[in-house]
């Protein structure tokens, strides 16, 4: 015998308060592997994904390969825990002849049973357009 199932009502989970200037370019919620002893996920765990997820709209734009050149500043706000869920919000800053600075904020959502949203983390970084041989290379135009 089937029970119909209703889908559940989400309507009374509360809005995140994120940035509109910003896109979200990825959410990955961290494994106790990531974690210290104490259940804080490790600071160079969080600067490796802000590394990937800073990536995206310059490679984009790039059309083609990138590599890291700078991490111009880097704040830990808040720590992290395993049972976070990361959203990393990214926004161009500048575009040079051959490099892109982007700025990535990091929220976690926490405890699900009364949402709360916290920046934990907001980097800038530097990538450049590189060609086939790792050297510099103009950014597309348009």
């Amino acid at each position: 015998m089937h029970e119909n199932h209703k889908a559940p009502d989400i309507s009374s989970i509360a809005p995140l308060t994120l940035p509109n200037d910003r896109q979200l370019v990825m959410r990955v919620m961290p494994m106790p592997a990531d974690a210290n002893g104490n259940g804080d996920i490790f600071g160079g765990w969080i600067m490796a994904q802000v590394d990937v997820a800073g990536a995206v709209l310059p490679a984009r734009i790039a059309k083609g390969r990138i590599a890291t050149v700078a991490v111009n500043q880097f704040i830990f706000k808040q720590p992290v825990s395993i049972s976070d869920l990361l959203s990393f919000y990214a926004r161009v800053e500048r575009i040079g002849r051959t490099s892109v600075t982007v700025n990535v904020e990091v929220y976690a959502e926490r405890n699900p049973a009364n949402l709360h949203v916290v920046k934990v983390t907001e980097a800038n970084l530097t990538y450049v357009a590189i060609d086939h041989d790792g050297r510099p290379r103009p950014i597309p135009l348009g």
